[in-house]
Protein backbone atom coordinates (compact mmCIF):
# COMPACT_ATOMS: atom_id res chain seq x y z
CA UNK A 1 0.00 0.00 0.00
CA UNK A 2 2.50 2.07 1.15
CA UNK A 3 6.43 2.26 -0.25
CA UNK A 4 9.17 1.17 2.34
CA UNK A 5 10.29 4.56 2.28
CA UNK A 6 6.79 6.08 3.48
CA UNK A 7 6.40 3.73 6.22
CA UNK A 8 10.02 4.82 7.51
CA UNK A 9 8.62 8.24 7.52
CA UNK A 10 5.40 7.64 8.99
CA UNK A 11 7.36 5.74 12.07
CA UNK A 12 9.79 8.69 11.86
CA UNK A 13 7.50 11.44 12.43
CA UNK A 14 5.64 9.92 15.17
CA UNK A 15 8.70 9.03 16.53
CA UNK A 16 9.83 12.82 16.66
CA UNK A 17 6.54 14.03 17.85
CA UNK A 18 6.64 11.44 20.49
CA UNK A 19 10.49 12.81 21.69
CA UNK A 20 9.81 16.45 20.59
CA UNK A 21 9.58 18.88 23.89
CA UNK A 22 10.93 21.86 25.11
CA UNK A 23 14.32 22.55 23.10
CA UNK A 24 14.92 18.32 22.46
CA UNK A 25 16.06 17.66 19.26
CA UNK A 26 16.24 14.32 17.89
CA UNK A 27 18.81 12.68 16.01
CA UNK A 28 19.23 10.82 13.22
CA UNK A 29 20.92 7.33 14.99
CA UNK A 30 17.94 8.34 17.80
CA UNK A 31 15.08 7.95 15.20
CA UNK A 32 16.72 5.28 13.48
CA UNK A 33 16.83 3.21 16.49
CA UNK A 34 13.45 4.25 18.00
CA UNK A 35 12.14 2.78 14.71
CA UNK A 36 13.71 -0.63 13.57
CA UNK A 37 15.20 1.57 10.49
CA UNK A 38 18.23 2.19 8.82
CA UNK A 39 20.17 5.00 9.86
CA UNK A 40 21.54 6.13 6.50
CA UNK A 41 17.82 5.59 4.72
CA UNK A 42 16.50 7.26 7.55
CA UNK A 43 18.83 10.26 7.26
CA UNK A 44 17.27 11.25 3.63
CA UNK A 45 13.73 10.85 4.49
CA UNK A 46 14.24 13.57 7.10
CA UNK A 47 15.99 16.07 5.21
CA UNK A 48 13.32 15.72 2.63
CA UNK A 49 10.73 16.40 5.20
CA UNK A 50 12.53 19.36 6.54
CA UNK A 51 12.55 20.74 2.90
CA UNK A 52 9.12 20.34 2.90
CA UNK A 53 8.50 21.83 6.05
CA UNK A 54 6.72 18.60 7.60
CA UNK A 55 9.62 18.36 10.30
CA UNK A 56 12.11 20.98 11.71
CA UNK A 57 15.59 20.70 11.80
CA UNK A 58 18.59 22.68 13.44
CA UNK A 59 21.90 21.92 12.06
CA UNK A 60 25.47 21.69 14.43
CA UNK A 61 26.29 19.88 17.29
CA UNK A 62 22.95 20.27 19.56
CA UNK A 63 21.14 20.16 16.51
CA UNK A 64 18.56 17.20 15.23
CA UNK A 65 14.89 17.26 14.32
CA UNK A 66 11.80 18.40 16.18
CA UNK A 67 8.31 18.88 16.03
CA UNK A 68 6.35 21.85 17.53
CA UNK A 69 2.70 21.95 18.43
CA UNK A 70 1.12 22.91 14.71
CA UNK A 71 3.14 20.60 13.41
CA UNK A 72 1.19 18.08 15.45
CA UNK A 73 -1.27 18.42 13.01
CA UNK A 74 0.55 16.86 9.74
CA UNK A 75 -2.10 14.33 8.47
CA UNK A 76 -0.42 10.89 7.22
CA UNK A 77 -1.84 11.93 4.22
CA UNK A 78 0.50 14.86 3.84
CA UNK A 79 3.31 12.53 4.59
CA UNK A 80 2.21 9.78 1.88
CA UNK A 81 1.92 12.85 -0.67
CA UNK A 82 5.40 14.21 0.22
CA UNK A 83 7.18 10.50 0.04
CA UNK A 84 5.02 8.72 -2.95
CA UNK A 85 3.37 11.10 -4.31
CA UNK A 86 -0.60 10.95 -5.40
CA UNK A 87 -0.12 7.01 -6.04
CA UNK A 88 -2.57 6.03 -3.70
CA UNK A 89 -5.55 7.75 -4.83
CA UNK A 90 -4.17 6.99 -8.84
CA UNK A 91 -2.71 3.57 -8.95
CA UNK A 92 -4.06 0.52 -9.51
CA UNK A 93 -3.42 -1.91 -6.57
CA UNK A 94 -2.00 -4.70 -9.56
CA UNK A 95 -0.20 -1.76 -10.88
CA UNK A 96 -2.34 -1.77 -14.30
CA UNK A 97 -2.00 1.42 -16.16
CA UNK A 98 -5.28 1.33 -17.73
CA UNK A 99 -7.29 -0.01 -14.70
CA UNK A 100 -10.09 1.94 -14.78
CA UNK A 101 -14.21 1.90 -13.71
CA UNK A 102 -14.63 1.63 -17.57
CA UNK A 103 -11.82 -1.22 -17.71
CA UNK A 104 -11.90 -2.58 -14.35
CA UNK A 105 -8.78 -5.13 -13.66
CA UNK A 106 -9.71 -8.42 -11.77
CA UNK A 107 -9.52 -6.68 -8.23
CA UNK A 108 -10.60 -3.07 -8.82
CA UNK A 109 -14.01 -3.36 -7.15
CA UNK A 110 -13.47 -5.26 -4.45
CA UNK A 111 -9.87 -2.95 -3.33
CA UNK A 112 -12.14 0.18 -4.47
CA UNK A 113 -13.86 -0.05 -0.57
CA UNK A 114 -10.23 -0.99 0.96
CA UNK A 115 -8.70 2.23 -1.02
CA UNK A 116 -11.34 4.47 0.06
CA UNK A 117 -11.47 3.73 3.91
CA UNK A 118 -7.78 3.70 3.85
CA UNK A 119 -7.65 7.53 2.00
CA UNK A 120 -10.06 8.37 4.57
CA UNK A 121 -7.65 6.96 7.54
CA UNK A 122 -4.57 8.88 6.36
CA UNK A 123 -6.45 12.15 5.42
CA UNK A 124 -8.56 12.20 9.04
CA UNK A 125 -5.56 11.20 11.09
CA UNK A 126 -2.69 13.35 12.42
CA UNK A 127 0.84 12.60 13.82
CA UNK A 128 -0.73 13.99 17.05
CA UNK A 129 -3.25 11.44 17.30
CA UNK A 130 -0.59 8.64 16.34
CA UNK A 131 1.68 10.24 19.07
CA UNK A 132 -1.39 10.53 21.50
CA UNK A 133 -1.89 6.54 21.00
CA UNK A 134 2.10 6.19 21.61
CA UNK A 135 1.78 8.18 24.80
CA UNK A 136 -1.45 6.05 26.64
CA UNK A 137 1.66 3.01 26.23
CA UNK A 138 -0.86 0.34 24.36
CA UNK A 139 0.96 0.80 21.29
CA UNK A 140 4.75 0.75 19.74
CA UNK A 141 6.57 1.66 17.09
CA UNK A 142 9.36 -0.74 17.15
CA UNK A 143 9.56 -4.54 17.72
CA UNK A 144 11.40 -5.51 20.88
Amino acid sequence: MFSKTCEYAIKAMIFVAQKSSGDLRIGIKEIAKGTDAPEHFIAKIMQDLSRRKLVHSVKGPNGGFFMDKSDLNVTLADIVKAIDGEAIYLDCVLGLKTCNEAKPCPVHFEYREIKTNLIHMIESNTIGDFKGKLDSGKYFLKNE
